[in-house]
């Protein structure tokens, strides 16, 4: 776990600090609440970093989560406090989120919480699920999922397009009419 290891020093410490500079209490113990409304669990919905890491950090909250989204989402959470069975449920419920819809950009690396790395990365991940969640019939957080916005063009409409000439091959108008190659530059 993140206490055996040795600090990071330089560019590494530098990289980091940024990092931990994005986390945000507030957003956190939103999301925190969110999953307490979900599941019932945790107690404590304050969003610092060591109320987060600790609730999160074996993962089954994180399971309990994605069951209470859709039923059956990881099917074995593992109650082991064992570091490879933590890991599991952790990767259980990252693929359960890719599943309901989160998008890869917006998910985290196991270790990102396992060895509370990058916390701000699992706050993002789970205001993505909770995004989704509405689409589940579920309460959500965070800003409103966009509506589709589909347009039908008839084919008259799409062939219409084929007899415009695009600026990006050049223009005769404007100030560089008349000037031909070889040609003086009046002034």
């Amino acid at each position: 776990m993140a206490e055996y290891r040795a600090g990071k020093a330089g560019i590494n410490a530098e990289a980091q600090a940024r990092i931990n500079s994005k986390y945000s209490d507030d957003i956190a113990a939103e999301t925190l609440q969110w999953i307490k409304l979900l599941t019932g669990e945790p107690a404590d919905t304050s969003g610092n970093v060591d109320n987060l890491y600790n609730v999160l950090r074996d993962g089954t909250l994180l399971c309990k989560l994605v069951n209470a989204i859709q039923e059956g989402s990881v099917k074995k959470i593992n109650q082991s406090t064992m570091a490879f069975k933590c890991m599991e449920n952790i990767n259980a419920f990252l693929e359960a989120a890719k599943k309901l819809g989160v998008p890869p950009q917006e998910t985290f690396q196991t270790i990102d919480l396992w060895e509370r790395q990058n916390l701000y990365s699992v706050v993002i991940c789970l205001q993505s699920l909770g995004r989704k969640a509405g689409n589940y019939g579920k309460p959500s957080i965070g800003p409103k999922e966009a509506d589709k916005n589909v347009r039908q063009f008839t084919e008259e409409q799409l062939n219409a397009g084929q007899h415009v000439i695009s600026l990006q091959y050049g223009t005769n108008k404007g100030q560089q009419t008349g000037i031909s190659f070889g040609g003086r530059r009046q002034m």
